[in-house]
C-alpha cells in the first residue's frame, strides 16, 4: 500500500509580499498604522484637512519609498548584519598587560 505525501518545496524561503522581503512588510504595517494613528490625532485635535492630508500623504510615500528600498538593498538578513556590523569597534587597546600577565595558565597532567 503506497502513501502519498506532499512536499512542501518553500520550507526555507522568506515571505515576499509585492517585492517586499521578511521583516519589511511588518515595518511597512506598523508604519501605515502609526501613520493612521497619527493622521487620527491631528485630525481630532483640530488641524484643518488641508493640512493634514498632504502630511500624510508625504509621510506615507517616504515610508513606501525608504521600506522599499530597504528591502531591496539589503535583503532578507542585510539590514540586520550591517546594523551589527557598525556597532563593532574598529580596534580594541589595551593600556596595561597586567590583564594578561595574571592570567593563570591550566596544569598539565602528565600520564604516569
Amino acid at each position: 500500500m503506497a502513501s502519498l505525501y506532499s512536499i512542501n518545496k518553500g520550507v526555507s524561503k522568506p515571505i515576499v509580499f509585492k517585492g517586499l522581503k521578511a521583516q519589511y512588510i511588518a515595518y511597512l504595517a506598523i508604519g501605515l498604522v502609526l501613520l493612521l494613528v497619527s493622521f487620527a490625532v491631528l485630525y481630532i485635535s483640530g488641524l484643518s484637512l488641508f493640512l493634514v492630508l498632504p502630511l500624510i500623504l508625504l509621510l506615507g510615500t517616504a515610508l513606501f519609498m525608504v521600506t522599499f528600498r530597504l528591502s531591496h538593498r539589503f535583503g532578507e538578513f542585510g539590514l540586520m548584519k550591517f546594523l551589527a556590523k557598525r556597532s563593532l569597534p574598529v580596534s580594541i587597546r589595551f593600556r596595561s598587560r597586567r590583564l594578561f600577565t595574571t592570567l593563570k595558565h591550566p596544569k598539565t597532567y602528565s600520564q604516569n
